[in-house]
């Protein structure tokens, strides 16, 4: 028997009724997202705080587990139910959760580098490669033309955000045509993430609101500032005026959300994880800040993000982990 699937991400999509692999979705790659963002955070945390380096390296190896793991699953799903990927990847919305593979691996790309320079060269290619073919796709499909303004939901940015992720892990790539690539990649991301942004909110102010499952998706309305602020602060070669406003538009956006998110009332899925990359980019950048200012409060801060930060994906991870055995995180 078929039903609709309870998945916020997939509103559209059909769902086996009972535990399958055929309804895991794709979205929960936006754990490996957030995880490794909190691993780099952590590691930003260590060399400006002094923060110990152990627990950045951990949450690294974590996030590289639960990546190969969800990894398994889902080419399990592809070989299985072959159709079901097809109609998630053509969906106008669950679509653009693909993109979370791409950052997933750019991220990775960046954990992996210290242990192995040559894998996070390769690990940073794929992901370029996939980021850049995802964005063509959906660029490509919003151009087609007579696209449903209801489904201008924030899920749309993802892709745009995944190719200023390019620039944001791959600043330090030694290869010499990763230069050019990382300014390809942030010119496209830019605009992209500036023009979606504009879509979105018009739909959010005109239109009935999201869904509740789809609440914690708000949180990617974040993204774009906070990646945008570590894109151009590796490009760039430093901070200046320019990315302070990227920052702290981040932060006024965080500030904005995060009360429409943390609500008891809305009820736990797998597209929580939506918030957990969007907060990892942005205590990435208020750590970067924190340095380059050198003040208390900056500082107090950025310390207080990483706290809330690391205690939200405790929990993400500890209620994942529930459902997954209860057989929820499949139905």
């Amino acid at each position: 028997m078929q039903v609709q699937s309870m998945n916020p991400a997939f509103p559209a999509v059909t769902a086996v009724d009972g535990a399958s692999i055929r309804n895991l979705p794709v979205n929960l790659f936006g754990s490996v997202m957030g995880l490794s963002g909190l691993a780099l955070a952590w590691r930003v945390a260590h060399d400006n705080l002094g923060a110990p380096a152990l627990v950045g390296e951990a949450i690294g190896a974590f996030a590289l587990g639960v990546f190969v793991l969800i990894s398994l699953g889902y080419v399990a799903k592809l070989a299985k139910h072959p159709r079901a990927v097809h109609a998630e990847f053509h969906h106008p919305v669950a679509g653009n959760f693909f993109g979370t593979i791409a950052i997933s691996l750019l991220l990775l790309s960046a954990v992996v580098a210290p242990y192995s320079e040559f894998g996070g060269r390769v690990i940073w290619t794929i992901g370029l490669v996939a980021t850049f073919v995802l964005g063509y796709v959906v660029v490509s499909r919003l151009l087609k033309g007579q696209v449903d303004a209801s489904h201008a939901v924030p899920a749309w940015l993802i892709p745009g955000v995944a190719t200023l992720d390019i620039a944001v892990t791959g600043g330090h790539m030694p290869m010499p045509w990763a230069s050019e690539l990382n300014l390809l990649a942030a010119a496209v991301g830019g605009v992209l993430a500036l023009v979606l942004f504009a879509l979105i909110v018009n739909r959010l102010v005109h239109q009935s609101p999201l869904a509740p499952l789809m609440t914690p998706s708000l949180m990617i309305l974040v993204a774009p500032f906070a990646v945008g602020f570590l894109a151009y602060v590796n490009i760039a070669g430093g901070i200046d005026r320019f990315a302070a406003l990227l920052f702290y538009f981040a932060l006024f956006m965080f500030a904005v959300i995060a009360p429409k998110v943390f609500r008891r009332s809305v009820t736990f899925s797998s597209a929580w994880w939506a918030i957990s990359f969007p907060m990892a980019a942005l205590v990435n950048a208020a750590l970067k800040y924190a340095e380059f200012r050198d003040t208390v409060p900056l500082v107090i801060l950025a310390a207080v993000l990483l706290g809330v930060l690391s205690v939200a994906l405790a929990v993400l991870t500890v209620r994942t982990v529930q459902i997954a055995f209860n057989g929820k995180l499949l139905t």
